[in-house]
């Protein structure tokens, strides 16, 4: 009665890479590119076969150890050839992965990246004849990319996990035979059996059977779920017990775990600022180093008497090792991702890093109530008739009146009624949107709605301020009486006001299209700091708007509803946050942080999550860009060798992978 809102037209889902985020635009989540920032070298996301990475490093040693050994005996006159005869083949092995990576981003135009730094360190070592340094720089690189990618799978692995719960197959029921098919080939209205330890594959509604589902891939939760005839349930739910027999609901492309996948396999596609300003940041500074180190080869022996072009020369390569930015490139995404991952372990899908930067700046909270903060499950506590009307037939007739409704208020006064609802006997019915329903039955004209219905249609009446959700009644314009219907707050919902002001957000807030005293009661023993009751849906995003002309004062504003009615102002905030998004499309394509599950709790857990990635990505961009400003300052100064210059690309590279893996934990 108080929120009767229509599913959004216009949903916004992702956006592409290489263009700024905005909130108020359509997206398509299915288009994505990489940007194109140069970094290609050989850890593009497949899946890592540890075992040849080994073998092939074992024969780099080999050819590298024996030329370490024998580089004495063999550095003199004609012996050199087989110093060459080792050193090369393990520079070649060790180093052709970056060496294909610069060759191939010249011809594509992009000279300046890490690959073209390293490729011309090394190959000036080799000139210079250092062959040791130049195999060491490429072996040691190379050892720093393995451990780089074992990292990238481990975030990987925390996000694998969400994809696994595609189910493979289903059995599909077919003129009394039992077909094992792929769920794609199924259709809307079939039949499908599901056995004890398999996978719901479907979307459905149980016809038969009961049973324990175990939801926690898709939830997170860890206590099994149970399910009877008439229940719906999701695909990718694991079937516990009981066989259960499905009429499927929705075609598995349609299905709410096939659009969970696609966003979680697109969810690396939007970057954040921070990504951003690196992917910049190491275009314009990659030339830069490649100049200076030119200008330290050429100028000093030009200006000083003693150098020589030789020294300055090994000091240039060394500068150009030491510059290489891989640790910023690599680091700092997979900060974000291990981010995404972190969250997906808790059940919260952040659809992309660009929503990870912007929860950590959120300063305000505003909820919906229902199905948000309470549990939207509604039941009738009193009936009081007005007027000559009895308990038992005004139930009936606004049982009647809501037999068309999909509101869980509605829902409530059918179940409590315990006669069978004739609908056929209901006529010119229509829903006012944010006051109730109006029809004909039985030629009286009867509406069932909130106050504001009553004062609306000039109906007299002696109750307006009930405590509870209240449906008021009326037949040919007399009231007939009320109906109070209860609805529970969540378990952690207090917890999750507490959690939310502990991580800093400074003001919680409640928009609902209930009645002011329900919504004053609930602001209470939730110790929110605000709210606004009797909203329509256009009032939702009018209030929130108010909260964006006061910056300063609300900051960064996440809203969190329940994703169908409260679409729109999902969609305006600057985080939008749909609670129990997998039963719902436009929760599902509107929001940009999903929480699987109906605990509000989670969304204090989501900024969590931003605030570590947030701090480690800082942490990690300092501490590069720190340890390579000391060893350039060593490298001009001629401190610093080929094996510092390994140590502080490779070795600044892999502390800060390190350090972007915590975020998973």
């Amino acid at each position: 009665m108080l929120k009767r809102h229509k599913k959004p037209e216009n949903s916004r889902c992702s956006c592409d890479d290489d263009h700024e985020h905005s909130h108020h635009e359509n997206h398509n989540h299915k288009h994505h590119q990489n940007e194109n920032h140069g970094h290609d070298h050989h850890h593009h996301g497949g899946e890592l076969n540890l075992r040849n990475e080994i073998f092939s490093l074992t024969v780099i040693f080999g050819f590298y150890g024996l030329g370490i050994i024998f580089e004495e005996q063999l550095h003199h006159k004609f012996y050199s050839v087989a110093e060459y005869l080792l050193f090369v083949p393990a520079y070649l092995l060790s180093g052709w992965s970056v060496l294909t990576a610069a060759g191939r981003n010249i011809l594509k135009g992009r000279v300046f990246d890490e690959n073209f730094l390293m490729t011309i360190a090394t190959l000036g070592a080799l000139a210079i004849h250092k062959l040791p340094e130049a195999v060491g720089v490429m072996l040691f690189y190379k050892i720093g990319e393995l451990f780089q990618d074992i990292a990238v799978s481990r975030s990987r692995n925390s996000i694998k996990s969400l994809l696994e719960v595609r189910p493979d197959y289903a059995n599909l029921k077919f003129d009394g035979a039992i077909n094992k098919v792929s769920p794609e080939t199924v259709n809307i209205g079939d039949i499908i059996l599901v056995k004890p330890g398999e996978k719901i594959p479907l979307d459905g509604e149980i016809i038969e059977g009961n049973s324990q589902v175990d939801t926690s891939a898709l939830t997170g939760e860890s206590v099994p779920r149970t399910v009877k005839a008439g229940e719906p349930v999701l695909a990718g739910m694991m079937n516990k017990m009981g066989l259960l027999t499905i009429r499927v609901t929705k075609r598995f492309s349609e299905s709410s775990i096939a659009k969970i996948l696609d966003l979680v396999q697109n969810a690396k596609s939007k970057k954040a600022p921070t990504e951003k300003f690196i992917t910049k940041f190491a275009r314009y500074y990659t030339p830069v180093v490649v100049v200076s180190s030119l200008a330290v080869a050429l100028l000093p022996p030009l200006f000083i008497p003693a150098a020589t072009h030789a020294e300055w020369v090994y000091r240039a390569l060394v500068l150009l090792v030491i510059s290489c930015p891989c640790g910023l490139v690599i680091s700092i995404p997979l900060g974000y991702f291990g981010g995404i991952g972190g969250a997906a372990r808790r059940g919260i899908l952040v659809k992309g890093a660009t929503y990870l930067d912007t929860l950590t700046a959120v300063k305000t909270v505003v909820f919906d109530k229902t199905g948000t903060l309470t549990k939207g499950i509604f039941n009738v506590v009193q009936v009081v008739p007005k007027n000559g009307w009895n308990e038992q037939n005004l139930l009936e007739l606004a049982a009647k009146v809501e037999a068309h409704s999909n509101h869980p208020i509605a829902k409530s006064i059918r179940d409590a009624c315990d006669q069978t609802i004739d609908a056929s006997q209901v006529e010119n019915y229509s829903e006012i949107a944010g006051y109730g329903i109006k029809a004909e039955v039985e030629n009286r004209v009867v509406i069932v709605g909130n106050d504001r219905l009553l004062h609306h249609e000039n109906i007299a009446h002696d109750v307006c301020e009930v405590e509870g959700t209240v449906v008021h009644i009326a037949v040919d314009n007399v009231y007939a009486g009320y109906i109070v219907i209860a609805d529970e707050l969540k378990e952690d919902a207090r917890e999750a006001i507490r959690y939310l002001k502990g991580l800093g957000v400074e003001k919680t807030v409640m928009l609902t299209g209930d009645e002011n005293a329900i919504a004053a009661r609930i602001s209470q023993q939730l110790d929110l700091d605000s709210y606004l009751a009797e909203l329509l849906p256009e009032d939702k995003v009018s209030a929130l708007e108010k909260l964006f002309n006061s910056p300063k004062k609300y900051g960064k504003v996440a809203f969190v509803g329940d994703g169908i009615n409260d679409a729109p102002v999902i969609a305006r905030a600057d985080v939008g946050v749909a609670m129990g998004g997998l039963g719902s499309d436009a929760a599902i394509e509107t929001a940009d942080v999903v929480v699987m599950t109906d605990a509000p709790s989670k969304v204090a857990q989501a900024i969590q999550v931003a605030k570590k990635t947030h701090r480690i990505v800082w942490q990690n961009i300092f501490f590069a860009i720190a340890i390579k400003g000391v060893f350039i300052l060593f490298g001009a100064m001629g401190l610093a060798t080929m094996w510092e210059a390994v140590f502080a690309d490779v070795g600044v590279a892999l502390l800060a992978i390190f350090n972007a893996t915590r975020v998973l934990k």
